[in-house]
């Protein structure tokens, strides 16, 4: 199937709501003469259940975009929604329970506490919510990213692998709204990545969560639903059903010949 443009709506998938949303954002850094424009005027929807990768050259924005959509960063411009929650205007407080209640983190590094045991990093976001996950859905995380007999280990006994599945199992275990991950593969050797990646997929098909996945892998990107591709802070394209070969032609494209205008953004629902 060739690949869509990013002018197609949301409604390409019947019933679907978009869980996470960014309407005309721009994020730019720096004045004057130094002024550097990572996000310009980007709108897309990241849909409940699907799993999407963003994808582009070095400094396209799809970092920043992440952690505009993350509410880890704040547009310069543009609107920004997670589930029914416009962000603009939180203050820190509202934003930091946001955060811990609707929104699941995997990054490169692991971001693991290294006096905590696997089980206590796992259970760490919900602990200092005061919360405790059903034991029934904390059995299934576990299961699904298969620590059963490493949860008493502290991160340094265990692998790049293991560490990386014991932050995916503390993303999914408050269930979120949406769960970004930041290169979850790349301090990984093709093997653990790709348990990772299967994990990931995983959790869509199984428990229908919500995932995007910012990603420079075609070969990652294979697992999504659906690719958006940046460039030069703007939406340029986007392919649903993707495969690493047509992935790849894609990103040797935009490397070698960027578009000189972006695509339409995202239609919104209203529009």
């Amino acid at each position: 199937m060739p690949a869509t443009t990013a002018s197609v709506p949301s409604e390409v998938r019947p019933g679907r709501r978009p869980a996470a949303r960014a309407v005309g954002i721009t994020r730019t850094y720096g004045a004057g003469s130094a002024l550097v424009t990572a996000l310009d005027n980007v709108s897309v929807d990241f849909l409940a259940g699907e799993f999407t990768a963003v994808m582009g050259p070095s400094g396209s924005g799809k970092s920043t975009l992440m952690h505009c959509m993350a509410a880890l960063d704040a547009p310069t411009s543009g609107h920004v929604v997670l589930g029914d929650v416009t962000l603009d205007g939180l203050d820190d407080k509202a934003l930091t329970k946001l955060r811990r209640d609707k929104v699941g983190f995997v990054f490169q590094a692991y971001n693991l506490v290294p006096t905590l045991t696997a089980q206590e990093n796992v259970e760490l976001p919900m602990s200092i919510a005061g919360r405790r996950a059903e034991p029934s859905w904390f059995d299934t995380v576990i299961s699904a990213v298969g620590l059963g007999d490493r949860l008493k280990h502290r991160p340094t006994e265990l692998s790049g692998g293991q560490q990386q599945r014991v932050a995916a199992g503390r993303a999914l275990l408050s269930r979120p709204e949406v769960v970004f991950a930041d290169e979850p593969t790349g301090n990984l050797d093709s093997s653990a990545g790709a348990e990772i990646l299967r994990f990931l997929r995983r959790s869509v098909d199984e428990f229908g969560q919500t995932i995007v996945m910012v990603t420079h892998d075609p070969v990652a990107a294979a697992y999504t639903d659906r690719v958006v591709f940046l460039a030069d802070g703007r939406i340029v394209d986007e392919m649903r059903d993707p495969t690493s070969q047509r992935v790849l032609e894609k990103m040797s494209q935009l490397s070698e010949h960027p578009p000189a205008q972006p695509a339409p953004p995202v239609p919104t629902p209203e529009d």
